[in-house]
């Protein structure tokens, strides 16, 4: 049996991680600042989150939420705690498409309402309502096609304000800091213009925070930054540092009933061991603040580089705009400085780090950056 081919790879294969590096399997050491797509939160390996799974590991891996787990709850507790969200209910799945599909479904379910506002350039994931309201036909297939989605330019008023007049609106789900898009931060001004339009038309307003939350840009969710609060936010990533955790806190006058939702794998004893020692880390090490800290640094000094057409983002979640003559600069960080980063099209170089990058990493990336960047 062969693989099915749809990852265009690079011919690297890693058999170690520790912290902010991994090894690939000759033994050379690369710096890690793609941390798999915005999933390492904490870094490789960290001995707290490698004890947390192997101890709950030796006493039960899994049974289905049939039956109480205490793990859940204590899950709760803590998310509730660390993202100042206390009041608000957790429901836990398996990625973030599984997050955003039902997130959407719960606020239909909600307010009987069936449009969605998405936004232009938006990622939501793959599943059925998640891949309709993603900005990229190439990955919509016929089935997955409704008149359920509207798409509006990023950031416009006039057109949220005419559209909330158009429809009978269900929810508005938009990134706080678009990923795939390219690194395009939510004003504050446009989020509460988004809060003020769903208060006024019994809307659901749904944060997704898939990749911009769990503290990557220097808050725990980078909706909070506009000083309000989203109806549902939507989690993944970051939140198992590589073990598959998603999940949905969602406000209270949004009422559960039985069957309502469901999942197999969601909130099982693993993931949820896995997910408290995530937020374990993130207080102890104070890593939010640290996401602040050595993203602002980041920013300023790449600022000052020649050729940057411009440097968006927030925190650890960093887009640098090259232009497209420097499109094989991101190649050579790779294979000649030994530095993973991510990519979004056309021309545009994603950093997602792990949050508890030291400056010492972030100067070794400056420094190769800068010597690739004078080559032109």
């Amino acid at each position: 049996m062969k693989l099915f081919d749809v990852y265009p790879i690079n011919d690297i294969t890693i058999e170690k991680g520790a912290g902010s590096n991994v090894w690939d399997d000759k033994g050379t050491q690369y710096l890690d600042l793609y941390g798999g797509h915005a999933v390492i939160s904490i870094g490789h390996t960290h001995p707290h989150y490698v004890k947390r799974l192997t101890d709950q590991l030796q006493k039960v891996g899994f049974y289905s939420n049939s039956i109480r787990i205490p793990l859940q709850q204590q899950l709760a507790e803590k998310l509730g705690k660390v993202s100042g969200k206390e009041d608000y209910q957790l429901f836990l799945c398996n990625s973030g498409a599984e997050a955003n599909e039902n997130a959407l479904k719960l606020a239909s379910f909600y307010n009987g309402k069936k449009k969605i506002i998405a936004f232009k350039k938006s990622f939501h994931g793959r599943t059925s309502l998640a891949v309709a309201a993603t900005d990229n036909p190439k990955i919509v297939a016929p089935v997955n096609e409704t008149d359920n989605v509207v798409f509006l330019p990023w950031q416009d008023e006039k057109a949220l304000e005419a559209a909330f007049k158009q429809y009978e609106v269900s929810s508005v789900i938009i990134e706080g800091i678009q990923g795939v898009g390219g690194i395009n931060v939510a004003s504050e001004s446009f989020l509460q213009k988004i809060r003020s339009l769903c208060d006024a038309n019994n809307a659901v307003f749904i944060a997704d925070s898939v990749q911009c939350g769990y503290g990557r840009s220097g808050k725990f969710f980078s909706h909070d930054y506009a000083g309000i609060n989203a109806d549902i936010y939507t989690m993944a990533k970051g939140m198992g540092n590589g073990f598959p955790v998603g999940g949905i806190i969602i406000a209270p006058h949004i009422q559960p009933a039985y069957g309502m939702l469901g999942t197999t794998f969601g909130g099982n004893h693993l993931a949820c061991a896995a997910a408290l020692a995530v937020l374990e880390v993130m207080e102890q090490e104070q890593l939010i603040a640290n996401a602040a800290k050595v993203g602002s640094y980041l920013m300023e000094q790449l600022k000052q580089l020649p050729h940057v057409k411009e440097v968006r983002g927030r925190g650890l979640m960093i887009g640098i705009e090259l232009p497209e003559e420097l499109n094989q600069v991101r190649k050579d960080l790779l294979f000649k400085h030994k530095i993973f980063t991510g990519e979004a099209k056309p021309n545009v170089i994603r950093l997602l780090p792990s949050l508890a990058l030291t400056q010492a990493h972030a100067d070794q990336f400056l420094t190769a950056f800068r010597d690739e960047l004078l080559k032109y």
